[in-house]
């Protein structure tokens, strides 16, 4: 995944009515009325996960996508990683990856950071090829995220590009609850006072806070995984997965 500050986003859809306290059972069955293209009207009738489930019971699957650039409106997704997943079980055997021939030029500074080049791109099924699939995966589940913003709107940009129509989905931003926990105003504080630098909250970085090992960034499959562990070693390190709801955590 490539890491970049929310204003250099561009794109984006209308979801700002959408968030954490958005009733996403109501909002599916309003969207699969209205959803024309037959695989994300089956997404939506699939229905949500109920925010008063308990971490534990729900249904997730890590998601990364590595991209030609940091702009969805002028650059495009290369690579899909996905993963399912519970707090307790990271079920590899339904983990998934794809390249994809992008839509935009693949540039020399992109190749350099995720390693996907020309020739593996050159015979990779484009994005609407692999759509379908896509969302049978993510149907029924809750999205984890590190950074939820970049997979959100390049799915979007891609998705309103090949069937004109965009989703949206209850998700679990790995990155925001880094930041929940490292970044309180009281330890803001005291470091403001004590001279100290705000801890990051990278992937990489936060992983290296819960003693997750080291892994090589930028294959969207990987990342997809370490996202995953972040996600089971922060349920287990500030929440009771049995008793705390999702609508706790996700945004």
């Amino acid at each position: 995944m490539f890491y970049l500050d929310k204003s250099t986003l561009q794109n984006k859809p209308d979801l700002r009515r959408l968030g954490k306290g958005t009733d996403w059972g109501a909002e599916y069955a309003k969207r699969q009325k209205s959803a024309r293209y037959p695989a994300l009207k089956r997404f939506y009738t699939q229905g949500a996960v109920s925010g008063d489930t308990p971490i534990a019971e729900a249904p997730l699957v890590a998601l990364d996508f590595e991209t030609t650039g940091l702009n969805p409106k002028t650059d495009s997704i290369v690579s899909i990683g996905l993963v399912a997943m519970t707090t307790q079980r990271i079920r590899c055997a339904q983990a998934q990856h794809w390249i994809i021939k992008p839509d935009t030029e693949l540039k020399s500074k992109s190749v350099v950071i995720h390693g996907i080049t020309h020739s593996d791109v050159a015979d990779a099924p484009t994005f609407n090829r692999v759509l379908d699939e896509l969302l049978e995966h993510l149907q029924g589940k809750v999205v984890v995220a590190h950074h939820k913003d970049i997979e959100t709107r390049f799915l979007n940009s891609a998705m309103k590009q090949y069937i004109g129509e965009e989703i949206v989905f209850p998700c679990i931003d790995t990155m925001s609850l880094e930041a929940r926990f490292s970044r309180t105003f009281k330890r803001t504080f005291l470091r403001s006072l004590l001279g100290q630098k705000t801890p990051s909250i990278r992937l990489t970085d936060c992983r290296s806070r819960y003693h997750l090992p080291y892994y090589r960034q930028h294959n969207a499959l990987t990342d997809a995984t370490a996202c995953a562990e972040l996600l089971q070693a922060q349920i287990a390190t500030h929440y009771s997965d049995e008793a705390t709801p999702l609508s706790a955590i996700w945004c």
